[in-house]
C-alpha cells in the first residue's frame, strides 16, 4: 500500500507503518493543490493534519484511495460525503489526546486553585507576597464532571486520588459504569447545587451548546470553581463573565472558546477578568499526544490491510454487494427506529435488545443490529458512531447488547423491536417495512402506524373527550401545523398515546402549555435527522 503523508506528523507516531514491509509511505508537505491532484491517483492512502483540504476536487483525482487517515480530532477539513460516495473510507484519531486533555484540565484547575499564574507574575514582578495568595485544597471538596467519557473518566480518577468526593452527570452511560470509576451518578441539577468544582467534558452539539446558563450559575453554590476544557459554547461565556462580576464564581479556568481565536467583547472581558485562568486551547499539545495520533492513524491504516474492524472510522465501509442488497431497506427501518427511541428512553442506558420476527430472522440480522445500534449512540458521543464502531463505542459507555431472532410473527411479514433499557424502565418501539417505507406499528403497548419524519411529538395522558382538540388549538396558536396523526389506547378512558408530525418544531413554551392542558404522563419532542 502506498500512502501518502502531506501534512507535519510525528515521525515516531509513523513507526507501525514504516515497520511494515507492505507499506511504502511517502512524505511530500506543502504540495500545491495542482500537484497533489496530479499525484493523488497514485495512492491508496492519504495522512493529513488540517493543513490539507480533502474535497471534490481532490477525490475525484484520487483513483486509487481506499482511506483518508486525519491526524487528529477534527475532520472539518474532510468532505466526508464524498468520500463515503466513492467508498473512501474516512478515519480519525479522537482519542489520541484524552490523556493530554484530562492532564490539561488538572493543571488549570490546580494553578487557579493555587493562585500559581498571579502569584508567578507578582514575583517576577519584584514583589514577595504570600498572604494575597492563599489557595484552596482539593482534598474534602465535590467535583462535578459533567461528561464520564474517555476525557471525563480520567479527570474523575486523577480528582479522586486528590481526596476529593467525585459526582458526575452523564445521561448515556450506565450505573455501573459509574460504578466502576467510583463515582456517584446524578442529575445536572444535582451537579450545580452541591459542587465545589464543575468541569465540563462533553462533545459540542445541539444537546450540549448553552448547558450551563445564567439559571444554572443562580443555584450554584456562593464561590464555586468552573472548568471548561472540553468545547467552547458549552458554557455561556456571557453568563460566565456576569458570575464572575457577581461574586458568585470564585474563579474559572478556560482552554477553548466559542470563537478561535476570540475576537468579540464578551469574550475579551472574559479572558480579561482577573479571577479567569486561561489558555489558548492548548489541552491537545503534548508531544505525547501528537504521537498518539500519529500512532492511532497508522494502525487503522494497518488494520485495513489486516482485514480486522478499524475502531475510528467515522463514515461506513462497503459491505458485501448480496447482503446490501437484501438489507438494506431494513437498515434504514432500523435506523430510524434506534434514533427515535434515543430520544424517548430515559437516561443511563444498561441495555439495548434488537428483536427480529418473521421472514427477516432468517437471515444474519447482525448488520441490522450495528446499524440500529449505531442510531442509537450516534447523538450522545463526541465520537462519530457507525457500523464499524458501534460496539466498541457501546462497550466503552456499558451498554449490554443482545440480539434476539425468531421467524415467528403474528401480524407481520417481518418486525423489528428496538427495546432500550434503564434504571427507570424500558422503551420499545418496532417497526416494519410497506411497500419499502418504514412504518412504526408499536410504541410500549400501544399500537400506532406511522411513518418517523423531521419534526415529532410523543404525548401520552389519560383519554377524556376534548384532549385532541386542545392540542390542536394549543398548537394552531403558536403556528405549528399537524401534519399526520396516530393515536393509540388501550381501552376507552384509558391511557392513549399520540403520537403527531408537525410541519416545523414546537418550541419548550408550547409543549409545556400542552402538557398542563391534557395533564400529560408524558411529552416529547423528537427530532430526526
Amino acid at each position: 500500500m502506498k500512502v501518502l503523508i502531506t501534512d507535519e506528523i510525528s515521525q515516531e507516531g509513523l513507526q507501525p507503518l514504516l515497520d511494515d514491509p507492505r507499506v511504502a509511505v511517502d512524505v511530500r508537505l506543502g504540495l500545491p493543490v495542482e500537484e497533489l491532484h496530479q499525484i493523488i491517483g497514485g495512492y491508496e492512502a492519504i495522512i493529513t493534519r488540517s493543513g490539507t483540504r480533502i474535497d471534490t476536487a481532490l477525490l475525484e483525482h484520487a483513483a486509487s484511495l481506499k482511506i483518508v487517515a486525519r491526524a487528529g480530532v477534527g475532520i472539518d477539513n474532510v468532505d466526508v460525503e464524498s468520500a463515503s460516495n466513492k467508498g473512501i473510507i474516512v478515519v480519525n484519531a479522537p482519542f489520541g489526546n484524552v490523556n493530554s486533555a484530562a492532564e490539561h484540565t488538572m493543571a488549570i484547575l490546580l494553578s487557579l486553585c493555587r493562585n500559581v499564574t498571579v502569584a508567578n507574575a507578582s514575583l517576577k514582578g519584584g514583589d514577595w507576597k504570600r498572604a494575597p495568595f492563599t489557595g484552596s485544597e482539593l482534598k474534602g471538596k465535590t467535583i462535578g464532571v459533567i461528561g464520564l467519557g474517555k476525557v471525563g473518566g480520567r479527570v474523575a480518577r486523577r480528582s479522586k486520588a486528590f481526596e476529593a468526593e467525585v459526582i458526575t452527570c452523564d445521561p448515556y452511560i450506565s450505573e455501573k459504569r459509574a460504578e466502576d470509576f467510583g463515582v456517584k451518578l446524578v442529575s445536572l441539577d444535582d451537579i450545580v447545587r452541591y459542587s465545589d468544582i464543575i468541569t465540563v467534558h462533553t462533545p459540542l452539539n445541539q444537546e450540549t451548546r448553552g448547558m450551563i446558563s445564567g439559571d444554572h450559575f443562580e443555584r450554584m453554590k456562593d464561590g464555586v470553581i468552573v472548568v471548561n476544557c472540553a468545547r467552547g459554547g458549552i458554557i455561556e461565556e456571557a453568563a460566565m463573565l456576569a458570575a464572575l462580576e457577581s461574586g458568585k464564581v470564585a474563579g474559572a479556568a478556560f482552554d477553548v472558546w466559542s470563537e478561535e481565536p476570540p475576537s468579540s467583547e464578551v469574550l475579551k472581558k472574559l479572558i480579561g477578568h482577573p479571577r479567569m485562568l486561561v489558555t489558548p486551547h492548548l489541552g491537545a499539545n503534548t508531544f505525547e499526544a501528537q504521537k498518539n495520533v500519529a500512532v492511532d492513524v497508522s494502525r487503522e491504516i494497518i488494520n485495513y490491510l489486516d482485514g480486522r474492524p478499524m475502531e475510528n472510522a467515522v463514515n461506513i465501509p462497503k459491505f458485501d454487494p448480496d447482503l446490501m442488497d437484501h438489507m438494506k431497506p431494513f437498515m434504514g427501518l432500523v435506523s430510524k427506529i434506534g434514533e427515535f427511541v434515543a430520544q424517548l428512553a430515559p437516561p443511563n442506558p444498561a441495555k439495548a435488545i434488537f428483536a427480529y420476527n418473521g421472514k427477516i430472522a432468517r437471515y444474519d440480522c447482525a448488520p441490522l443490529t450495528v446499524c440500529g445500534l449505531a442510531a442509537l449512540l450516534n447523538r450522545q458521543t463526541e465520537q462519530e458512531v457507525n457500523m464499524v464502531n458501534a460496539r466498541l463505542v457501546a462497550k466503552t459507555m456499558g451498554l449490554a447488547v443482545e440480539e434476539v431472532r425468531t421467524t415467528e410473527s403474528e401480524s407481520f411479514s417481518s418486525l423489528v423491536t428496538v427495546t432500550v433499557e434503564t434504571p427507570e424502565g424500558r422503551r420499545t418501539i418496532a417497526g416494519t417495512l410497506f411497500e419499502g417505507i418504514p412504518k412504526i406499528v408499536k410504541m410500549r403497548d400501544f399500537q400506532t402506524d406511522f411513518t418517523p419524519e423531521e419534526h415529532m411529538l410523543v404525548i401520552s395522558y389519560a383519554d377524556r373527550p376534548g384532549l385532541l382538540g386542545k392540542i390542536g388549538t394549543i398548537l394552531g396558536e403558536a403556528s405549528v401545523n399537524i401534519g399526520n396523526m396516530s393515536l393509540g389506547r388501550r381501552a376507552k378512558a384509558g391511557e392513549a398515546m399520540v403520537v403527531l408530525s408537525l410541519d416545523t418544531p414546537a418550541d419548550e413554551a408550547t409543549l409545556d402549555r400542552i402538557a398542563k392542558a391534557v395533564d400529560s404522563h408524558f411529552i416529547k419532542a423528537v427530532q430526526m435527522r
